[in-house]
């Protein structure tokens, strides 16, 4: 029989009912109770007309409300979209009319955001409203849907070059690779507690959530306004008992440098083993001391973009005093394999560089609406080299996609923003620093006649249109943006300008 993606919650639910399965926010849940909040919410989806295929949108916040309804849709057959419960209204009805939501779980300010802005409404189940309709259902099974791994269980959507957001389809399949082998990887007992860290539009969180139920193990959501406190993230690793991390590095440096994790002197006592870091590179000299303080956990450094989750993984082991490069890719992972290709178009030799390519069970179905994948390879769109036989180092990007804080941002999708600001003529993104430390910088060409604008006019007119992690952190005012032969924009000149120490005078208007 094919295994699909709620099989795990539903054997465990059978098996340990009474186990505990789910720290959130707004309670904690017991695989029982999670199994039947899953059931009732799903009688409620059938009574609004859902039917195999369709899509559930979440704009919802982490809680037990959108675990269960993931599930629940899972369970008719349909798949979920998550949406960033802080993403701009018309960002999010954007992905809602994008990919034709059959309905929205969603809270009542947001549905009255909807209608403010204009927006016709969508079938919704609004968690103030309907929540006592829900309760009242039974808990009983919906009928089983077809069982073919190949079909769609969730979209995510990432930053497109255009400006409009690009829906990632996974299938069971493809979640189920990646779920299957880093269970393995991780050695998962149900004795094990996963923090999930990560948001649940970004794909770290499929481990944490999957991987749980797929082990009898409990979850424990990380609220989304604690993501970037240090101090409280540090609290929750050690009042809950998290034996398995799994995060962006920025996050991790930010809990030993702001929170003192490090000095901590029952660091040694924590059940915490294992710690997965995804998503950016790890600086080394952030890294070494988190390995050394924490000898006895093991660590992985997992690599892959949403299209095709993890699909290379190194263990990261003692580190030498004097490596200064962060540590490698590693290998295939979640049975995939992966190539390095030369601009020349033929694999690369060790010691060479070329665009990684991933091919294997986790590779997408394709972006909705648009040519499926159908089993084709993936290009990455990232340089690396290859080290060794089948081990690879991640060198940057091939074209104008940015990494800040774990978020993968296309700069043409910031772009088209800054592009609707009266004052700007034209522009160009690019990211200062790396890491913890990296920021997003917009290089700004100021429309004629127009007034000089300042950061918090820029800051303010992309926080209505993008989600946080997109929105610039400082500005450069230039006279023109620098071209390439091909009268392109030259990106390298434009980091190149980003890198450089301000000037005095640029600080000022920067900060104006």
């Amino acid at each position: 029989m094919s295994a699909l993606l709620q099989d795990g919650l539903i054997a465990c639910a059978k098996r340990t009912p009474d186990a505990p399965a789910l720290v959130a926010p707004d309670g904690r849940l017991t695989y029982r109770e999670l199994d039947e909040l899953a059931n009732r919410i799903s009688r409620v989806l059938l009574v609004r007309g859902i039917q195999p295929g369709d899509r559930i949108g979440l704009w919802f916040e982490k809680s037990t409300i959108t675990v269960a309804a993931m599930h629940a849709a899972l369970r008719l057959g349909a798949a979920y979209v998550p949406i960033d419960p802080l993403m701009p209204v018309d960002r999010a009805n954007s992905i809602i009319e994008d990919c034709e939501m059959a309905l929205v779980v969603t809270s009542a300010s947001r549905l009255d955001m909807l209608q403010t802005a204009g927006y016709q409404l969508p079938n919704a189940l609004c968690v103030e409203n309907d929540w006592q309709t829900v309760l009242q259902q039974p808990p009983i099974p919906p009928s089983e849907p077809e069982r073919d791994t190949n079909k769609l269980a969730y979209i995510l959507y990432t930053s497109g070059s255009t400006g409009t957001p690009k829906g990632v389809c996974i299938s069971h399949g493809n979640a189920l690779a990646f779920v299957e082998w880093a269970v393995a990887t991780a050695e998962l007992t149900p004795a094990d507690r996963l923090s999930n860290h990560a948001p649940f539009h970004f794909d770290l969180s499929v481990f944490d959530l999957y991987g749980a139920f797929a082990t009898g193990a409990s979850v424990v959501l990380l609220p989304d306004a604690h993501s970037f406190v240090p101090a409280r993230l540090v609290d929750i690793l050690v009042q809950e008992r998290i034996s398995v991390w799994y995060s962006v590095p920025s996050v991790l440096i930010l809990m030993m440098d702001r929170a003192a994790l490090l000095a901590r002197s029952d660091l040694k006592d924590l059940p915490l083993r294992l710690i997965f870091f995804a998503g950016e590179p790890f600086p080394i000299n952030k890294l070494r001391p988190l390995r050394e303080a924490l000898a006895h956990v093991r660590f992985l450094n997992l690599y892959g973009p949403t299209e095709t989750n993890v699909c290379t993984a190194y263990e990261v082991h003692e580190i030498p005093p004097n490596q200064s490069v962060p540590v490698p890719i590693g290998s295939a992972a979640s049975s995939d394999k992966v190539w390095v290709q030369t601009d020349a178009g033929r694999q690369a030799e060790i010691g060479e560089e070329g665009e990684l390519i991933a091919d294997g069970p986790t590779v997408m179905l394709g972006y909705w609406g648009r040519e499926p994948q159908n089993g084709k390879p993936y290009a990455t769109g990232d340089i690396v080299r290859r080290i060794a036989h089948d081990c690879y180092a991640y060198v940057g990007r091939r074209d104008a996609m940015l990494k800040v804080r774990g978020y993968r941002i296309e700069a043409g999708d910031v772009e088209a923003a800054l592009r609707e600001h009266p004052a700007v003529e034209d522009c160009a993104v690019t990211t200062r620093g790396g890491g913890i430390e990296a920021k997003l910088v917009a290089c700004l060409v100021v429309s004629q006649g127009a007034k000089r604008p300042g950061l918090i006019s820029i800051k303010t007119h992309l926080a209505a249109r993008l989600p946080r992690y997109m929105i610039v952190d400082s500005l450069l005012v230039l006279n023109e943006l620098p071209r390439n032969r091909n009268g392109k924009t030259d990106r390298r000149k434009i980091a190149d300008l980003a890198a450089r120490d301000i000037t005095h005078s640029e600080k000022l208007h920067a900060d104006a």
